[in-house]
């Protein structure tokens, strides 16, 4: 159990099984894109780690890039999104693998596919490491997904409450009162 700012949390997915499933994913990456260049754009804040721990597994001819986009205030998603960071680096026809740290409704994911859509790569998938099948309302179900999580708040590993708890190890779940 932790408390960040008012909140209590419970341990959700341990660093074991998050490291036992990142594997899983590189390998259907190397596997599907073996021999081919890809091109990583992670999304800032939340997947820093996730993608870093991705990377470290890949084995392809690949680069990553970095965007920042924003649809969180507190616990609840502003259903806006605002692109605040953005591409430095041409994607036009290459392999594009969009690294997020989760996706709920999907709305940050369609705003993004419809930005990286506009500069023409050859291919296009998200890869996430938590996926709320339950609260998606988008258009854009990502092609690799680690866990597949309840319409929870969740922190940990690069997801945060109010800025807090991204630094932690694991994922951790808002604590029922």
């Amino acid at each position: 159990m932790i408390q960040l700012n008012d909140k209590l949390f419970e341990t959700f997915i341990r660093k074991e099984e998050i490291n036992d499933k990142i594997a899983v994913l590189a390998s259907e990456i190397n596997s599907e894109f073996k021999n081919q260049d890809v091109i990583f754009i992670a999304i800032l804040n939340g997947s820093f780690m996730f993608a870093s721990d991705l990377m470290k597994k890949i084995d392809l001819n690949c680069e990553i890039s970095f965007i920042k986009v924003s649809s969180y205030v507190g616990t609840t998603s502003t259903g806006r999104v605002d692109e605040i960071i953005g591409l430095n680096t041409s994607i036009a026809n290459k392999n594009v693998i969009i690294v997020e740290d989760i996706v709920d409704t999907g709305i940050t994911m369609d705003k993004v596919i419809t930005l990286l859509s506009n500069e023409k790569p050859a291919s296009l998938k998200i890869c996430t490491l938590l996926y709320k099948e339950e609260a998606f309302k988008g258009k854009n179900i990502p092609h690799y997904i680690g866990f597949n999580i309840p319409n929870k708040f969740v922190v940990g590993y690069g997801l945060d409450y109010n800025e807090k708890g991204r630094n932690l190890d694991e994922i951790y779940q808002l604590k029922e009162n």
